[in-house]
């Protein structure tokens, strides 16, 4: 597919986003007082991550990319929001004085090895999340197509109604879901698990056959259109009704898995939103990731790695 599709393509991205803070340091001794490492502090790195580095992936592919979300009224939202306007993303972040924005910190070690994470976060008010539907309503008729992005951060209590906006609106609908229980994900056109939230909804299986059947049962039972489940170093398969699809993994050294499955719903939701088929979309996402993997941290894919080409 040539990237001119993808040029004129409007996505809407709606989700929990986060700042990703990364401290890099060396590792020379334990400490005295625990079996633990001591990382010397050497440099520290922030990026978009969560729905925020999805909309990110979305741009890097030379898509027009609109953000909708919710941070706190704090030092990480602001510097989520630089960041954001630093990578030319339309961002329509809310604020809500009663939560801290999210952030995932990793410290590093020597040859980009995690050594730790701690997570910060508190869930949005209800007031913001009303605001934000509003808001919602408002940009789902000027986009292609719709990326919902759960982190079970609390960012889409109202996805239901969000889903039912949009498809009656006539736009594809994607989620990317979070959790044990999808049946607030009905009615989606495309819902993305990977295998370990699949094998939590639609229970384990002993072959490819009895996979297929869960995940046909699952795709009826939602009412979507589609299932793809992305399965790490097995590549990815699609469910749809007239049958399925498989693409395995392209063979790359994996330096990071982390972000891997916002890179996969980003490529989908442009592709998509830029005309392609969703055979076609799966294909190109399966490259995406293999790329995204090959690279430290949350990371982007460029229209020159995936398709030869610049924007």
């Amino acid at each position: 597919m040539r990237i001119e599709g993808i040029r004129r393509a409007r996505v809407l991205v709606v989700g929990d986003v986060m700042l990703d803070r990364y401290w890099f340091g060396d590792v020379e001794r334990i400490s005295p007082e625990a079996p633990v490492p001591v990382v010397r502090f050497d440099r520290s790195e922030e990026r978009p991550g969560g729905a925020a580095n999805v909309a990110r992936n979305v741009a890097a592919l030379g898509a027009r990319v609109t953000l909708l979300s919710v941070v706190g009224r704090d030092e990480p939202g602001r510097s989520l929001r630089a960041l954001l306007r630093r990578e030319k993303i339309a961002a329509r972040l809310h604020h809500d004085r009663a939560m801290d924005t999210t952030v995932k910190l990793r410290v590093i070690g020597p040859r980009q090895h995690q050594l730790l994470r701690v997570d910060f976060d508190i869930e949005p008010t209800h007031e913001i999340l009303r605001s934000k539907l509003a808001d919602y309503a408002r940009l789902v008729a000027g986009c292609d197509a719709v990326v919902l992005s759960d982190y079970g951060k609390g960012g889409l209590a109202h996805i239901a109604r969000m889903i039912g906006m949009a498809r009656r609106a006539g736009k594809p609908v994607l989620v990317d879901p979070k959790g044990d229980d999808f049946r607030r994900y009905e009615g989606a056109t495309l819902i993305t698990p990977n295998l370990n939230e699949f094998r939590a909804v639609a229970g384990s299986w002993k072959s490819e056959r009895e996979l297929t059947e869960h995940a046909q049962r699952l795709r009826r039972r939602l009412k979507v259109e589609a299932l793809l489940v992305t399965r790490g170093a097995d590549g990815m398969t699609l469910f749809k009704a007239g049958g399925r699809l498989h693409v395995p993994a392209q063979a790359r050294e994996v330096s990071d898995v982390s972000g891997a499955g916002d890179t996969v719903i980003a490529t989908l939701g442009a592709m998509l939103a830029g005309g392609a088929d969703l055979p076609t979309a799966v294909r190109v996402a399966n490259r995406a990731a293999g790329i995204v993997v090959g690279k430290f941290g949350t990371a982007v894919v460029s229209p020159k790695e995936l398709f030869g080409e610049t924007t």
